[in-house]
């Protein structure tokens, strides 16, 4: 199997994110996050699972670095947990929780393995969902107070800084769909958690800008979307859906523009007058200029047009666009359930790329496989399936590069085994495979393919 070929200076890492890993939810100081609430909310999360405990990261982050340099990466990506640093979300700074990133990134310096920190990965502090959470505009600027506060102690060694990760799940599926924290199902609170998450991207921008960092991004979702057929009806829905996942971010940030299809895709549920979140200046704000964007991706989806689930304006959630979501059924599925169609990657780099002439270098921020993972006597785990998932996948990127795409770095998801949010621990995406028993760590078969593929790449960068 030949293995993908990038160009001089193409970065390669891994991704993790907080909540999933640290454990230790309540020690040095820590608050508690929407994801310790919901977690502790019967049937939000797969077997009553939470991340009390996850991976023991907080504990074994010296191990996981050396896994990492073990590995080969250039760098990696972790999350900062906003109730570490503060405890509800405002006010002075918990010294012991900056002093665990302060510790981690010296570690992975020392390791020769370049840090990028991503300020929210969903675990905001519960003090500030208890005033509103996203919904309100406090929360964007408590934000940026927050990220200034880590840039401070930070700024000085971690290359990269990405805001946000996927604020499509934040907004849609915490505060519409429900099925993550906060687990809210509503119509204008999620449009306006969307719309108050870019303003807190823009005013950490200016933080981070401020504190004389390297460099600054954000990391969006962006899905392929398939039109069941080619109906009108169909054609229509995929507009709706495209407004929903993908225009609502990537407008106001490179285009300097709302969506075109809102009023069609949300109606009634449309800020208007004086209830309006959107205020003079905010376009300016979310679309100040970065130096990448990272694009997490795993699956295109497929969509056909559908009456509304909820037909009164008054209890529809933002989620509810007269469109049905479905996964293709003629390929091969990871056990999310999501289909492996590698092509669909390549599709949608370069689609974003002559759609958003002003899109920054692309990072790909996340990209992966959960798997049946079996375990050997010997105990070596052969997941075959992942390393066709990540070989089809960089080829793709490595297509896409080729048509023309300005990708800088990819990063696997994810590092670790680890707690897979609503899903709990079912769900295996790491490429090192934690017992969770023990908290022992092995290295799967994935996990030296993507070494060799790594040193592979410096050889011919040597050449």
């Amino acid at each position: 199997m030949r293995l993908p070929e990038f160009p001089d200076g193409f970065l390669f890492g891994a991704a993790t994110a907080s909540y999933q890993i640290e454990g230790a939810y309540d020690e040095d100081g820590r608050g508690p996050s929407i994801w310790d609430t919901f977690c502790r909310e019967p049937g939000r999360v797969a077997d009553g699972a939470t991340g009390d405990v996850a991976c023991d990261h907080y504990h074994r982050y010296r191990e996981d670095v050396a896994l990492l340099r073990e590995l080969g990466v250039d760098s990696y990506r972790f999350s900062v947990a906003w109730p570490r640093i503060q405890p509800d979300g405002s006010g002075p700074v918990n010294t012991a929780g900056l002093d665990f990133y302060d510790r981690l990134v010296d570690e992975l310096l020392a390791a020769g393995i370049s840090p990028a920190a991503t300020l929210y990965h969903w675990d905001l502090p519960q003090a500030l969902e208890d005033r509103g959470g996203w919904r309100v505009r406090e929360t964007a600027e408590r934000f940026a107070e927050y990220a200034g506060l880590v840039a401070a102690r930070l700024g000085d060694r971690v290359d990269r800084w990405i805001t946000l990760n996927e604020p499509f799940c934040s907004a849609f599926v915490g505060y519409a769909a429900g099925a993550h924290a906060p687990g809210a199902r509503e119509g204008r609170g999620a449009l306006a958690a969307a719309h108050h998450l870019l303003v807190g991207h823009g005013l950490a921008v200016r933080e981070l800008r401020a504190a004389g960092v390297r460099e600054v991004g954000i990391t969006l979702n962006p899905d392929r979307l398939l039109p069941a057929t080619d109906s009108p009806a169909d054609l229509a829905a995929v507009r709706r859906v495209e407004t929903l996942h993908n225009d609502v971010w990537f407008e106001p940030l490179f285009a300097g523009r709302y969506p075109e299809h809102e009023a069609e895709t949300w109606g009634e549920l449309l800020p208007s007058g004086d209830a309006s979140y959107r205020r003079e200046g905010d376009l300016d704000l979310i679309g100040a200029p970065l130096d990448f964007v990272g694009i997490n991706y795993y699956r295109p989806i497929t969509v056909a047009d559908a009456p509304y689930r909820d037909p009164d304006p008054a209890t529809r959630t933002a989620v509810d666009v007269r469109a049905e979501e479905s996964w293709r059924d003629d390929v091969r599925h990871t056990t999310m359930g999501w289909p492996v169609v590698p092509h669909t990657f390549t599709d949608l780099l370069v689609d974003l790329t002559k759609r958003y002439p002003a899109l920054p270098p692309i990072l790909i921020t996340e990209n992966g496989s959960a798997e049946a993972d079996t375990t050997d006597a010997d105990g070596r785990v052969r997941d075959t399936d992942r390393i066709d998932y990540l070989h089809g996948h960089l080829d793709a990127l490595a297509a896409a590069l080729r048509a023309g795409v300005d990708v800088r770095g990819y990063y696997v998801w994810s590092l670790l085994d680890n707690f897979e949010w609503a899903r709990g621990y079912g769900q295996r995406f790491g490429i090192v495979r934690v017992d969770y028993a023990t908290q022992a760590r092995t290295p799967k078969d994935s996990y030296h393919w993507y070494q060799r593929l790594i040193a592979a790449h410096r050889t011919r960068a040597g050449a």
